[in-house]
């Protein structure tokens, strides 16, 4: 018997100890892990210092260095995180539904956690804290593996994470972390003991995991995001939105990588834009007009993902043009319009087809701890089960409760008997 496979049998075990976990046994857990990062925070630095100096020697891309990159505003911030978590419902044991299906047949519909959850996930650290802290107060088992440059520190977190959480009462197995490619081929194959998936990284990757298993998944594909800059825009509002949609941290996920502009502004909002881009380091792309017009490399691959100061600018001759744009070649994350006028607002709102629309501002904030979540296990390009930033709601199911008094099904398929199904409000 594997490695793999005695930890996924254990964490089938620990699993149906977690779902029953009380609201304060499981925000007992999360303060504990919350403490003890701070305490082990020089180890915790000490290996990501071993990460980035290997990191540096393989050449690794500025972008992936920044996401690699854990000092004290990352622990800052994942800790804030976790306290946040804490003040949030528990996500378990939510009535959704009730109906009486007749005097003394009750139905009740209950939320309640998935069970055993592997995530696959990027470079980056804070992810791995997210994501065990989440599944713990959703009451659900984890299987963590995160890339490879982060090993020493993804080693170090998942240690203090485990342990804190076993000596605050956490059942054994409950979090296990894979430490190779060649596990993760071992992992999508124990579709026996693991409920769900959710691979964090490009479409082809996600089309790969979704090729390999038979567990369900959960696609958190690439984040091409688009700002439409319409013509009835807000000029200074357009320029203040897109440079922090832009810049403010590159190498997410829910940066803008697009910017549609309409033509009427072409001789006056884009100029703006292109030149504020450029005065802050950001090398532009374009189409055959933003091309020629501005010295800008032509632009042959619209769904592109650049993680880097980088973007693709197009014109387009409107709304519609602009609609059809993202939801040809936008990979469904998140899009968002500039404008002042309500009619051009709602039809955006409408018809673009992503997990997050938003109108008025930066594509950065769709992100579950800015959405009140907490934080998130990612951010679901899927349109079943969750989609968007993927929080705690995300990471439960449900499950029908019937409660009856030796009812039979006999008198009601005979016609005897009606149901009532009275539905009563939650």
């Amino acid at each position: 018997m594997s490695e793999i496979l005695q930890q996924a049998m254990l964490a089938r075990k620990a699993s149906f100890k977690t779902a029953v976990l009380s609201r304060e046994d499981k925000d007992k857990a999360l303060k504990a892990i919350a403490d003890s990062l701070e305490a082990n925070k020089d180890l915790i630095f000490e290996a990501n210092g071993k990460d980035l100096t290997k990191a540096v020697e393989d050449d690794l891309d500025k972008p992936l260095l920044k996401r690699l990159k854990f000092g004290e505003e990352k622990l800052s911030d994942s800790v804030s995180g976790i306290l946040s978590l804490i003040s949030l419902d528990d996500p378990v044991g939510k009535v959704t539904l009730h109906t009486s299906l007749d005097d003394g047949l009750e139905l009740y519909r209950v939320t309640c956690p998935i069970g055993v959850i592997g995530v696959i996930f990027e470079s980056r650290p804070d992810a791995l804290i997210q994501i065990a802290s989440l599944c713990l107060k959703s009451g659900n088992a984890v299987f963590l593996k995160g890339g490879s440059e982060a090993a020493n520190t993804n080693k170090v977190l998942a240690d203090i994470i485990y342990n804190a959480g076993l000596d605050a009462g956490m059942p054994e197995g409950w979090l296990n972390l894979l430490t190779s490619r060649s596990e993760i081929s071992e992992m999508l194959s124990l579709d026996e003991y693991i409920d769900l998936i959710i691979p964090r990284g490009s479409n082809s990757f996600v089309q790969y995991i979704m090729r390999n298993t038979n567990i369900a998944v959960m696609g958190h594909a690439d984040g091409v995001c688009h700002t439409y800059v319409h013509k009835a825009c807000d000029p200074d509002k357009a320029l203040k939105v897109l440079i922090d949609a832009k810049t403010q941290y590159v190498s997410v996920c829910n940066a803008t990588e697009t910017i549609l502009v309409d033509e009427d502004l072409k001789d006056t909002v884009l100029v703006d834009i292109v030149d504020k881009l450029r005065s802050l380091g950001v090398e532009i792309y374009g189409d055959e007009y933003i091309s020629k017009t501005f010295g800008a490399i032509l632009q042959e691959e619209w769904h592109h993902e650049y993680l880097d100061m980088k973007v693709s600018i197009k014109l387009v001759s409107g709304i519609d043009e602009a609609i059809e744009h993202i939801n040809r070649y936008g990979s469904g994350h998140t899009d968002a319009i500039i404008t002042e006028d309500a009619s051009a607002r709602d039809q955006f709102m409408a018809e673009v087809d992503s997990g997050s629309v938003l109108v008025n501002c930066s594509t950065r904030f769709a992100d579950g701890f800015r959405y009140g979540f907490g934080a998130e296990v990612g951010i679901s390009t899927s349109k079943i089960h969750a989609r968007g930033p993927v929080g705690l709601e995300g990471l439960v199911s449900y499950k029908y409760k019937l409660y009856g008094n030796g009812d039979i099904v006999a008198p009601y398929a005979s016609g005897e008997k009606k149901f009532k199904h009275i539905k009563h409000d939650i």
